[in-house]
């Protein structure tokens, strides 16, 4: 479980990196748009691939929902 939420607070943290905006913004966004939903589901996949390659399908699943970061 320590991993788990060491490894969220890295891709919360790399997303606010990628997309310029602060950490807080970036969980906010994440938490809004279900990004926080999918790394909690996901992690068993995710945390195997690159951060950017995270990131990439954290937009994308955001966009889905209704996020508009680019």
């Amino acid at each position: 479980m320590e991993n788990k939420v060491g490894w969220t607070v890295a891709c919360v943290s790399e997303f606010a990196r990628r997309f310029n905006i602060s950490v807080k913004s970036s969980f906010q966004y994440l938490y809004l748009h279900g990004g926080i939903a999918f790394l909690d589901e996901h992690y068993e996949a995710e945390h195997l691939l690159s951060f950017d390659d995270t990131i990439d399908d954290l937009a994308l699943i955001c966009e889905a929902k209704g996020g508009a970061l680019q």
